[in-house]
């Protein structure tokens, strides 16, 4: 059997987690009962909300799932499921819907004590374990060291470091990677326009332009005063050392400041230096799937379904990028790594199989230790015309100026929203409106309204955690706090979810819906006690309920890398 989240060991409240793990329960009592024939099929139990509160707080189709290994109709199972459902603890009632839902009625006051839960796990609540044990490499971005990060990194910047975050939120333990592309031509271009600057002569025509390399040139000076009494070959040796720091240097800092820091910055021209592709390239020979012709070595990609084999050192001895890609890959399993997740560009479909294939060569199962997201183009536009931010780089939309203009938390929580599989156009206005109509000020605001609560409740001389007035989860069971508590209980799965499908979007829009719950709630259920009454039990449980809907607020924006404000 397999639950579909960890058990718990306890129902003093009652979660999908631990409803999952009861049913689950019910399902091998009834088997050792003689009411279920034994099978050997794993299932899980999955628990999902209702669209309706009329049919229940939870619902299952455990029954359905169990029909063809048990040999019964589902509703027949779901017969003799019906009252040990009904006999765990905080369950109020059951029935049978359908051709085989089990729909689950929580008695109110069993629900109501997940809001003393989550204010006791605090910042723990939502994490999980079903990764435990995973070391996964996530490598996003790798861009060339040769100018500042645009639009296109700027999307990975965010939702890479979002996938890392759920990815431990859910028990891994997690690299982030950036891979530096510092080798090849590229790097000789970026040498010789700075030094063109400098020399106060045109840039090559195929060089690199903008406003940014004057100053890298000016910045090279200053550096190395004495450079245009070298020679030519010496100059150019100079400038791209220099340059190259204080590029990589400007984008680590952009990225630091947007929120995204990586573990390991890995040079591919260090990784030539230190003969790891040499090493990579014995590896694979040594796997029987290297060979040598038309004066080259080819890597026979096409025995795992790759669209034809790819060539590792061309016949002048030159190692391609895919000898690169191949050396990098097989470092990071030699590293420890189970897991190899690349975060490419709309423009690298074709890496997927080829990639694949170098996993399979190397002896590994690729399902298991690579996978690849593509991501697609952004546009930010306002007014019907797409917006140029940049004056450093001509076209280009550059991170830094973007954040300068709309704002860390805004720029990052609008990219993360959406499935990063397809393109996606952002509004300028809307994401620098400070309006219920922006998503991430409408989910800011709410934390920064239940701040505002909490601490009038402390001016009021409220002490609802540790006054005389205990918490009785009973007071809650109107049904907006009922509504509030159940999207409450479902944060861990979501969590989950995100981290499994690698979605962090999910979070982002379960954040919107809890906003939106809570502003129910607020709105049909008043907080504090009103002018000259007394504090009651039904203030403190309300309050309770309002720092619980914080806590989990604050915890799912801190898996997207914004912050949580406390007032707006």
């Amino acid at each position: 059997m397999t639950l579909l989240i960890a058990s718990a060991t306890t129902l003093a409240q009652v979660t999908p987690e631990q409803l999952s793990s009861e049913i689950g329960n019910c399902v091998q009592a009834a088997i050792s009962d003689g009411q279920f024939s034994p099978f050997a099929a794993d299932f899980s139990v999955l628990i999902e909300r209702p669209k309706s509160r009329e049919h229940g707080d939870w619902s299952t189709n455990i029954a359905m799932i169990l029909a063809k290994p048990i040999g019964l109709p589902p509703r027949e199972i779901a017969n003799a499921l019906l009252p040990r459902i009904e006999a765990i603890a905080g369950v109020k009632s059951a029935n049978i819907a359908g051709p085989g839902f089990i729909n689950i009625f929580l008695d109110p006051a069993a629900a109501a004590s997940l809001a003393k839960d989550i204010i006791l796990q605090d910042d723990k609540y939502g994490l999980g374990s079903s990764l435990t044990g995973d070391q996964i490499n996530i490598e996003f971005i790798s861009a060339n060291p040769t100018g500042p990060l645009h639009l296109g990194h700027t999307r990975w910047a965010a939702v890479g470091d979002a996938i890392a975050r759920v990815l431990t939120a859910a028990g891994a333990k997690v690299t982030r990677e950036f891979y530096i592309n510092d080798r090849g031509v590229q790097m000789q271009k970026f040498a010789q326009s700075i030094l063109a600057t400098i020399k106060k002569i045109p840039i090559p025509e195929d060089g690199y332009q903008g406003e940014y390399i004057s100053e890298l040139g000016l910045q090279v000076s200053i550096r190395i005063p004495n450079l245009l009494s070298l020679s030519e070959d010496e100059q150019l040796t100079q400038v791209l050392q220099v340059g190259y720091e204080l590029q990589l240097k400007q984008q680590q800092e952009s990225l630091h400041d947007f929120n995204t820091d990586f573990d390991i910055w890995y040079s591919e021209q260090q990784m030539h230096t230190q003969g790891k592709v040499v090493h990579a390239l014995k590896v694979l020979e040594q796997k029987g799937h290297v060979e040598r012709k038309e004066g080259a070595i080819w890597l026979r990609t096409t025995d795992f379904g790759d669209d034809k084999d790819r060539v590792l050192v061309k016949s002048d001895g030159e190692y391609t990028y895919f000898a690169s890609d191949s050396a990098y890959y097989i470092d990071k399993r030699e590293r420890g790594f189970d897991r190899c997740l690349y975060l490419l560009g709309a423009d690298h479909h074709g890496y997927v199989n080829r990639l694949r294939a170098v996993a399979s060569c190397a002896g590994d199962n690729p399902d298991k230790s690579i996978e690849v997201l593509i991501g697609q183009l952004v546009k930010i536009m306002r007014d019907g015309a797409e917006v140029k931010l940049s004056k450093r780089a001509g076209e280009l939309i550059l991170l830094t100026d973007l954040v300068a203009a709309v704002g860390v938390d805004a720029v990052r929580y609008s990219l993360i929203r959406y499935p990063v599989d397809t393109p996606l156009v952002l509004d300028f206005d809307l994401m620098t409106a400070r309006t219920n109509e922006n998503p991430v000020y409408y989910v800011q605001y709410a934390h920064a309204r239940i701040n505002a609560l909490l601490n009038i409740a402390a001016e009021l001389g409220i002490e609802w955690q540790s006054g005389t007035i205990k918490f009785n989860p009973a007071d809650l069971s109107t049904t907006q706090e009922q509504e509030l508590l159940g999207q409450l209980a479902q944060y861990p799965a979501v969590v989950a979810s995100s981290a499994e499908l690698r979605e962090p979007h999910r979070i982002a829009r379960y954040l919107e819906d809890l906003a939106t719950g809570y502003h129910r709630f607020y709105d049909a259920c008043r907080v504090l006690p009103s002018s000259g009454k007394g504090v009651g039990s039904i203030n403190v449980a309300r309050l309770h309920l309002c720092r619980a809907t914080q806590i989990v607020i604050r915890n799912g924006l801190n898996l997207l890398g914004v912050t949580a404000p406390e007032r707006m």
